[in-house]
């Protein structure tokens, strides 16, 4: 059983549209369905029909968990009344639809009455750990730290070959060409082009696969940088199909 409570942003909407906006697994004819059976409550009162919604309306619906929720799964690492920490799975992205935002969304937001807001992001295909604020407050103390590095983020990355320098921090210039979906990198200044800098160090080393572990900072924060920068330089990580020019 979930009980929602409708907000003005679907007053004079359908049934239909607030629940699937709410439910991002539900699919609608298992609305349908439950309406046919009347698992579909609205102010107190059964309904088998795709009625008009107003605010403040109370819906209670019986349907099975997993015909509402995205089926991700994820651990909690730390949560406090103001920060959430998730260990987020390869394969899904932070926000947008079916994203991990998303799921946290419907299984606390629902339930427990409070929001979540993302502090940072993560690639689609990379997993790690995510901090999320649970009030407004707490996300602009978050965007602060992290803009002034008093929170700092780390990456792990395999990639081929050894480095020959053990610690490094490299500075160029990377240039996305989104037309083309290409992100070219120089060691010089040209037009368009902005400057990165990223930090690594070697933390583990498999010279009979001529592969490393690599301890990442990023001093900057442009799209593909830890992958197009390592490329630069010849240590591509391992597994990343994308050709750097």
């Amino acid at each position: 059983m979930k009980k929602l409570i409708v907000d003005k942003k679907y007053d004079n909407k359908k049934l239909n549209t607030f629940l699937l906006d709410s439910f991002s697994s539900l699919k609608q004819n298992t609305i349908y369905k439950a309406l046919r059976k009347k698992d579909i409550i609205v102010n107190a009162k059964r309904t088998n029909e795709n009625i008009i919604l107003h605010t403040g309306d109370e819906i209670v619906i019986y349907i099975k968990d997993e015909l509402l929720y995205n089926n991700i799964s994820y651990s909690i690492i730390y949560e406090d009344d103001n920060i959430l920490i998730v260990n987020k799975p390869a394969g899904i992205s932070v926000t947008k639809d079916s994203s991990l935002e998303k799921s946290l969304t419907e299984l606390l937001c629902n339930d427990l009455k409070i929001d979540v807001y993302p502090a940072h992001r993560l690639d689609r295909n990379t997993l790690g750990l995510v901090l999320f604020a649970k009030n407004t407050g707490s996300l602009n103390i978050l965007l602060e730290k992290f803009k002034n590095k008093e929170i700092e983020k780390h990456y792990l990355c395999y990639v081929y070959g050894i480095p020959d320098k053990k610690q490094a921090t490299l500075e160029d210039y990377l240039f996305k060409d989104n037309k083309k979906s290409i992100v070219y990198i120089s060691s010089i200044q040209k037009t368009g082009y902005k400057k990165i800098i990223t930090s690594y160090k070697v933390i583990d080393e498999f010279k009979d696969k001529n592969i490393s572990c690599l301890d990442v900072n990023l001093r900057t924060g442009r799209t593909h940088q830890i992958r197009a920068h390592l490329a630069y330089i010849g240590h591509p990580i391992i597994g990343d199909r994308k050709i750097w020019i």
